[in-house]
């Protein structure tokens, strides 16, 4: 059964407390199988590629068809419905249109001592993109992997895409050549992670990687982390809607069972100030679990993390969602504008009764990678600026060296580092 609590509740913090430290994954119980697996990749390469996919995905890979062929995606295209292309091309262009306006700009200035001060930015060269496989897999994870990439622009974009069994979604590799992508390998797990870092025979390493995986996959990328850079460590999918009574309980209840339908350990929790509406979603909630294929592991989600919260006011919600700091934040109130600008700690929000989470997860055009397990607190979803890097332009010339650098000896001097005063003093003691 879901939690539930009340506000009216004496011990409501307390219990509020053990629902934000409830730890739903755990690293370290996979840590050492994956540092071997990483250890075995960079010692034995391709072979043991071949090894685990075996092991892991039982199917037989040979390292002449670690990479799909260009034939193998183009028949993948043909093999997908024209009216699924197309919603897959306009959600391309539209997510393409939104990060094209996250892009900076260079600036150069000179400051008022004569000293001339900027920043440039550049592409990282080369990026390995993770998309998830196995009980699910997801085109609409290429495409905001990638676009930002591309919009960045990265010159070679790698991807890695389990095949269980043998086995792939063909709308994957139809996503990828939609993009332009065509390098693509048949790996997955933690060995695609230790390939796409310190690299094999059949794949060259790249400079970061970036793509939601499961318990293994993240370690992985947090093994690797500093040999390459990555971009979060992804945890199951998590949502927060706050409603309040003026809402259709079945479709607040859809909204909680789509991202409960991702993974048993995702979570779904409502914060609703009236108690029988927080009733007639949870009815709805088991209504509504019966119309889904996935109903067993959403079942497994909402009966395990979903949490329902009654407070007094809507109001009384906003710290609760600063404290929660989700994923992915519904505001199905009324004016949810007034409530968004005070809303600190969320990857998304989404406004108002008509734009449910789902419009995120593959239309509207910001990015589906968000922080998860309370990370919004400290970082953002996946944009632009996670494929480029920045670096600092300084220029002196004598006459501003001459008003700085007495004060840059005086530090250095503090700071016991002679040759740094030196640096400085033997351009301005003439």
């Amino acid at each position: 059964m879901p939690v539930r609590i009340s506000y009216k509740q004496k011990n409501f913090r307390d219990l509020f407390q053990q629902i934000i430290q409830k730890k739903r994954v755990q690293f370290k119980s996979v840590d050492l199988e994956v540092k071997k697996i990483i250890a075995n990749v960079i010692k034995n390469g391709d072979d043991s590629l071949v090894k685990f996919a075996k092991q892991y995905d039982h199917f037989k890979l040979s390292k002449k068809n670690i990479k799909f062929s260009k034939s193998e995606i183009n028949n993948s295209v043909k093999k997908c419905r024209t009216k699924t292309i197309s919603a897959l091309k306009l959600a391309a262009k539209r997510i393409k249109d939104f990060h094209k306006r996250q892009f900076p700009k260079n600036s150069y200035y000179r400051d008022s001592l004569g000293i001339r001060l900027g920043m440039q930015w550049n592409s990282i060269d080369s990026v390995g993109v993770y998309v998830p496989g196995g009980s699910a897999s997801y085109p609409s994870s290429v495409l905001m992997n990638v676009i930002p990439a591309k919009v960045a622009g990265v010159q070679r974009i790698a991807m890695a895409v389990p095949t269980p069994q043998g086995e792939i979604n063909p709308l994957v590799l139809a996503a990828a050549h939609i993009l332009g992508i065509e390098e693509i390998y048949r790996i997955g797990g933690a060995q695609a992670i230790a390939a796409f870092a310190y690299g094999t025979k059949s794949i060259d390493p790249v400079d970061k990687i970036v793509g939601p995986g499961n318990v293994y996959v993240s370690a992985a990328k947090r093994q690797v982390f500093g040999t390459v850079g990555i971009d979060m460590l992804a945890g199951p999918s998590e949502i927060l809607i706050v409603a309040d009574k003026n809402n259709n309980a079945d479709w607040i209840a859809i909204d909680l069972l789509s991202q409960a339908e991702h993974d048993a350990q995702s979570q779904s929790i409502l914060i609703t100030d009236s108690a029988d509406f927080l009733e007639q979603v949870i009815g709805a909630i088991k209504k509504n679990l019966e119309k889904l294929p996935r109903k067993n592991i959403a079942a497994a989600s909402w009966g395990v993390n979903g949490v329902a919260i009654l407070v007094k006011n809507i109001d009384q919600s906003l710290p609760l969602i600063n404290a929660l700091a989700p994923e992915h934040l519904e505001l199905c109130i009324s004016n949810p504008e007034k409530m968004a600008k005070k809303v600190k700690n969320a990857g998304a929000i989404f406004l108002g009764n008509f734009t449910p989470e789902a419009v995120g997860d593959y239309m509207a055009g910001p990015n589906h990678v968000l922080p998860t397990s309370r990370s919004s607190r400290f970082s953002s979803g996946l944009n632009v600026l996670d494929f480029l890097t920045r670096s600092s332009l300084v220029k002196c010339d004598k006459k501003s060296l001459n008003k700085i650098g007495p004060k840059i000896v005086e530090l250095a001097d503090c700071e016991g580092l002679t040759a740094h005063a030196f640096s400085v003093m033997y351009r301005i003691k003439d």
